[in-house]
């Protein structure tokens, strides 16, 4: 009873943050067990989602609805001019956090979204809704704000309308009755939410959510003492500090509530005082005032606009920042995917641009404290609108010093960005692993039993007269031929085992006959053929792409996985690397290509103005030994491996660049039942999963081992099993 009384006296704001903390502390105490409450969070996370586009809807509708022609167009036009700026100056303000981002070393292994074709930004079907029902099932929000919008300028027109606005408000209080009955849910949802992620995010998973949180408040200070009351002291009578004074106790309530709407009135009654205190007070500037504040309430504000913010973290969290030609439809689609709330724009933002779906988990665990000073942020807003906009009305405002004070603003916030960088970038630990990691890899099955060499003797005419595969079977051991270094499909671990993409399927087809292995290393590319075909080399392996010319001197099997090509830069370069086109206005183009005549020919087909420097191996490139070129052409599933050893590097597939090669094991020349028998044989392992166990794990680095359970106080210091 105490506890139920302690927890009623509470206020909301407490309550949230309590549930945070009881969330986060039974995740570390119970761990991976906490994973349970997803489910409890996931449902929260659509009762937030499930009001909102109908809520914009009608909140639109009736508040454009309810201004009257003449009043429009006298205040219209300036109110949308002035909140676009804004609108673009907040977005710009964005396009700056990413330099605060911290200068780590990241690298991943190869992801099918560097060669899948990027969401193509149409904008019949993301503006103009055919059916605005199927935008509305289909979480379309600029759609939806569209119609909306178009629906309230006709309403203004409307006569008779009192009755459908009414409606209009009345139905949005009713989605409003909804919403706060869902907020009411809030402890619960925060603590399955928080106490999920807690017991099954990694360490540094959590360590990195910490660079969100510092940059976000850094740049929501930035706005709230900068830009807003300095664009209102440059460009109206009003002073720094008055507005800071004067719209304090809203700001102040809004955080505490976690609302503005309960602010609405307090911001109309202090706009008014001001409008007064400096002589204009007028018919219209007291209209402005009403109609805007209720009206600029449904519109994205400077607080919602922030939490877009979480889309350029999570590209660069995941190791994929946007690039330059990504910028203007992120600040596009973010301003009209804000009409709703973050619970639906950034999961349609991850969506849009390729990003991982389950980072929504990591902004809804910062969204605790970033909702709070959104929503603080949201209230200023509000007085700078109105004020500029009343300003506009009675020819206060000075569009020139306007601008100004943005440029002012944006010049402090790249300056206090790139400061911040370097500051988290040493304060926060880190170190990257990617390297010892990659070089650790084992086999995943048990390895077959090797038959040491030292060197193999070519079989004698009488046994090259026999089915090769009936001399395997009679050895007992299959010759198995292999380049060094052809990551990530034959190479040595840091153990000094054969270890690969290659090496797993070969170990488990020696399991699958009763063989062992001889292990030959083919010192460079070209010579398998003789190797093959004397009888020294059995099969061939290390990632093979089946060329033309390849394919008159040697069999291949059935492919079993593709050769992307792609280009391999350094970090720092990768932007001007973004398509064929822009890298094909480069002066002195210069690109590796491995010493064969494959790649040499597609960057000859893609880049033909380029110059091409040819390279033995790939490790010359990445070890700087052609730092003349500007790119090298190779494999992406290899150069994601090789990026892994070498993070300084990245490898991207440029818009245009489309060039894909199957990948078969070599097999000598007329030896059709062995032929035969390898393509069954790989036929039955891919239907009973078993190449694809290796290609997640070897190519796209999934584990299949089972992970040992997060730390947790139950079961690491108390030594229970739950």
């Amino acid at each position: 009873m105490i506890l139920l009384k302690f927890y009623s006296n509470l206020s909301p704001f407490k309550r949230v943050i309590l549930a945070l903390t009881l969330g986060i502390s039974a995740g570390l105490f119970f761990g991976e067990w906490m994973g349970n409450l997803e489910i409890i969070g996931n449902a929260y996370i659509r009762l937030l989602q499930m009001t909102v586009l109908p809520y914009v809807l009608v909140s639109i509708i009736g508040g454009l609805g309810r201004l009257d022609a003449h009043m429009a167009g006298r205040i219209g036009m300036k109110a949308v001019r002035i909140i676009l700026v804004l609108w673009l100056a907040v977005m710009l303000t964005l396009i700056l956090l990413p330099f605060a981002y911290p200068n780590w070393e990241t690298a991943g292994f190869f992801s099918s979204s560097l060669v899948a074709d990027p969401a193509v930004f149409n904008f019949v079907d993301l503006y103009i809704p055919s059916n605005i029902f199927s935008s509305l099932s289909n979480t379309i929000v600029p759609a939806v704000v569209l119609f909306s919008l178009l629906m309230g300028v006709s309403l203004i027109s409307v006569k008779d309308k009192d009755t459908f606005i009414n409606l209009t408000m009345s139905v949005g209080d009713t989605l409003m009755g909804v919403a706060s009955f869902v907020a009411k849910l809030a402890p619960l949802g925060i603590f399955a939410i928080s106490s999920a992620a807690a017991g099954t995010l990694d360490p540094e998973e959590l360590g990195r959510l910490q660079v969100f949180l510092w940059v976000y408040l850094i740049a929501a200070g930035l706005l709230a003492f900068i830009l807003l009351p300095l664009i209102i002291h440059w460009a109206t009578p009003f002073s720094y500090r008055e507005i800071l004074s004067v719209s304090g106790e809203a700001v102040i309530t809004a955080l505490a509530t976690g609302t503005v709407l309960v602010v609405l009135p307090m911001i109309i009654e202090r706009t008014k005082e001001m409008l007064e205190k400096h002589d204009m007070d007028c018919e219209e500037t007291r209209s402005t005032v009403d109609v805007l504040v209720p009206t600029a309430y449904s519109f994205p504000s400077t607080g919602t606009l922030l939490g877009l913010g979480f889309i350029l973290f999570s590209s660069w969290y995941v190791g994929s920042p946007l690039t330059f030609e990504q910028y203007p439809s992120y600040i596009v689609m973010g301003a009209l995917t804000a009409f709703g709330s973050m619970a639906v724009a950034i999961p349609f933002l991850l969506d849009f641009f390729g990003l991982p779906a389950d980072q929504f988990q990591l902004y809804l665990l910062g969204s605790v404290v970033t909702a709070r000073f959104a929503t603080a942020l949201a209230a200023l807003h509000g007085f700078v609108v109105t004020l500029l906009v009343a300003s506009a009305v009675v020819r206060r405002l000075k569009w020139h010093r306007m601008f100004q004070a943005i440029g002012l603003h944006l010049g402090v916030t790249a300056g206090v960005m790139i400061a911040t960088g370097l500051a988290l970038t040493y304060l926060i630990p880190y170190e990257y692993e990617g390297t010892q990691n990659f070089e650790s890899m084992r086999l995943i099955g048990t390895p077959a039993p090797i038959k040491q060499v030292s060197k193999p003797e070519a079989l004698s005419a009488e046994k090259l007269a026999q089915p090769r595969l009936d001399i395997i079977r009679e050895r007992g051991t299959i010759r198995v031929g292999y380049f060094s270094n052809a990551l990530p499909y034959s190479f040595r671990n840091n153990k000094g085992a054969l270890v690969g993409y290659d090496m797993e399927i070969i170990n488990e087809l020696a399991a699958d006959l009763d063989l062992k292995i001889e292990f030959t290393h083919i010192k460079r590319r070209g010579l398998e053929n003789k190797l093959l075909s004397d009888g020294r080399v059995d099969i061939v392996v290390g990632g093979n792409a089946i060329t033309p010319k390849v394919a008159l001197e040697l069999a291949f099997t059935k492919p079993y996985t593709h050769h992307t090509a792609g280009l391999v830069v350094l970090d720092r370069f990768r932007d001007d690397f973004a398509s064929t086109e822009a890298i094909n206005e480069m002066e002195e183009l210069i690109i590796a290509v491995p010493g064969n005549d494959y790649y040499s020919r597609i960057a000859k087909k893609h880049f033909p103005n380029a110059k091409q420097v040819s390279v033995a191996n790939a490790r010359e490139y990445f070890k700087g030994m052609h730092k003349e070129a500007n790119a090298f052409i190779f494999s992406t599933e290899a150069a994601s491996a090789w990026g892994l050893l070498y993070p300084e590097y990245t490898v991207l597939v440029p818009k245009g660049l489309k060039f894909k090669a199957p990948v078969a094991f070599e097999l000598p020349k007329g030896e059709l039942a062995f032929v035969e028998y390898m393509n069954i044989w790989l036929l039955l392992k891919k239907d009973n999963g078993f190449l694809e166990s290796v290609y997640d794990y070897w190519i796209l680095g999934k584990d299949p081992q089972p992970k040992e359970p997060r730390w947790s106080v139950v079961r690491n210091v108390f030594g229970w099993d739950i």
